[in-house]
Order: structure tokens, then sequence, then C-alpha cells
């Protein structure tokens, strides 16, 4: 079982083995990463769609998501404020912070992934036999997923060196996690699950691709969507968090992104905040991408 969780990890670093230059091809690659995330959510949907009493699944993971989202809120919160209180991150007067902007569009591209997982359970439900190789090609998705994010990664401009030594975005990170597994310590009473399965829920931070069908494969489609709900909510509720605090608690504002901070929440962090919020951004964004996958497969072969 260890050998199969760390599988997942094997194409994610050997993407960040290779340096590309041609532009085009990175386009490429990003295209081809959208197209395979909603592939991915598409077919979490369709299992959820063929589960046996799919009524009762889904009232069951109504709760399990909102003591999951909420206490994982709770925890991070508290863990950032924290942080932010130990070692001060202040804003200065920063002309490149710009004032409120539209948030329709932000929205709406968190409420896409929703969409695809919704379109793809009403075809298992109402429209597809049961197909059983639909697990198989959401692991050879998400594997090719991971190996073009790793190559994303390492080709984003970043500095590895400089990601790692950036104070402020490490502590974030590391708040960011310790907080969730708290959080994923104090709920496992409430779960019918082993406790280090509990811990892995806890620790997608954001990655909502990469849990659901992660959490998905080792525990089952019902337990893929509560991962997939929990970490697309943090999103969605992050662009709300976003622009109220980020100018008294910067750090609050951009941990509480996790790994979208980096890529899906960077932009309303940068017209929020204003640039000096960037590296700090794209730091605990980049550490938590590569931690989320570890600890998952970590704890899934516990």
């Amino acid at each position: 079982m260890l050998a199969g969780a760390l599988l997942i990890l094997v194409p994610l670093f050997i993407g960040f083995a290779f340096h590309l230059t041609n532009r085009r091809l990175l386009g490429w690659i990003n295209q081809c990463v959208e197209g395979l995330v909603y592939l991915i959510l598409g077919l979490l949907g369709i299992s959820l769609g063929q589960l046996d009493g799919l009524a009762d699944q889904l009232s069951r993971m109504t709760g399990q998501v909102f003591i999951l989202v909420g206490a994982l809120f709770v925890a991070n919160m508290l863990g950032l404020w924290l942080w932010q209180r130990w070692q001060p991150m202040t804003l200065e007067d920063d002309d490149s912070a710009e004032g409120p902007m539209s948030y329709r569009r932000l929205f709406l591209g968190a409420a896409k992934p929703l969409g695809a997982v919704f379109v793809g359970m009403a075809l298992g439900y109402l429209v597809l036999p049961v197909l059983t190789w639909v697990e198989d090609l959401a692991s050879a998705a998400l594997m090719l997923l991971l190996f073009l994010i790793g190559l994303q990664l390492r080709n984003a401009g970043l500095s590895l060196r400089r990601l790692l030594m950036n104070r402020q975005g490490l502590g974030v990170a590391c708040s960011l996690i310790v907080s969730s597994l708290l959080a994923g310590l104090a709920i496992a009473p409430w779960f019918d699950l082993p406790l280090m399965d509990t811990l892995a829920l806890a620790s997608g931070f954001g990655w909502y691709s990469l849990s659901g069908i992660v959490i998905g494969d080792a525990l089952g489609p019902a337990w893929g969507g509560v991962a997939f709900l929990n970490d697309v909510l943090r999103e969605i509720i992050a662009l709300a968090l976003i622009p109220v605090i980020i100018k008294a608690r910067p750090a609050m504002a951009i941990g509480y992104g996790g790994a979208t901070a980096m890529d899906f929440t960077l932009p309303i962090i940068r017209r929020s905040g204003g640039l000096a919020c960037v590296p700090v951004a794209l730091a605990s964004g980049f550490i938590l991408s590569f931690i989320s996958p570890v600890l998952m497969a970590f704890f899934l072969a516990g």
C-alpha cells in the first residue's frame, strides 16, 4: 500500500526535473492541465453518480463537509493569526494595490469545478451504465496531471531557493499545515475513518483536483467528494475573505488560500494587497502544492 500511495509523487518530481524554454510548448501544457482538471472532476462526478443509495450518501457527505470546512477554517485562522502575531507582516501604503474589483469572473471560475462534478454526477446517475474503468482512467489522468504540474512549477520562472528562503511564505505554509493537521486530529472522532485517513482529508490545502481523486481512489468516491467539496469551498471562501482582511492581517489572508495562493487566488491577493504580497503568496502556495501530495500519500499509506 505504501508503494501505491507514493506512486502518485513520482510524476510530480519527474516533471519538476525538466527545464523547458519553448513558450508555445508551455502554453500547450497550461491548456492540457486545465482540460485534465475538468476531465478528472467529471470522472469523480460519474463515480459519485453511480454510488448505491446516492441520496443517503449525499446527505451524509453534507454533514461531513461542513464539519471539515468549519474545523479547518477555525484552526487555520487561529494558526495564521498566531504566526502573524509572532512574525508580523505589515503592508506599507502601496500604490500597486488597486481598488475594488468585480468578483463575478473569479466566483464563476471557482464554481466551474463544481459544475464539472455535477455534470458527471448527472451522467453517472441518469445516463451511463456502471463503468468499472472510471477509476483507472481517473488515476491515469491524475498521473499525467501531476507530471504536467511538475513541469509548470519548474518552468514558472521561480527560484526554488528564493521560494524556500522566503521567511514569511515558509511560516505561512507551516502554520497552515500544522493547524490543518491539528484540525484533523480534533474532528477524527466524528468521522467513520481511521485517524490517518482523516489527516489525509485535511491535507488537500485547496488543491481540489488532487485531493478528490487521491482520496476517492483510496477511500471510495463518497470520501473523494468530501475532499473535493472541502477544498473547492476553501477557494470560494478565500475569494470573499482576502479583500476584507489582507490590509490588517496579510498573512492570514494569503495563508487561508492554501495552494491556490500561487495561482487562482494570486490575482486578488495582488490587487487587494499590492506587490509586497506576491512573493509571500508564491512561496507559500508553492510549498503547499508540493507538500500536499506528499502528506496525502504518507497518511493514506499508514
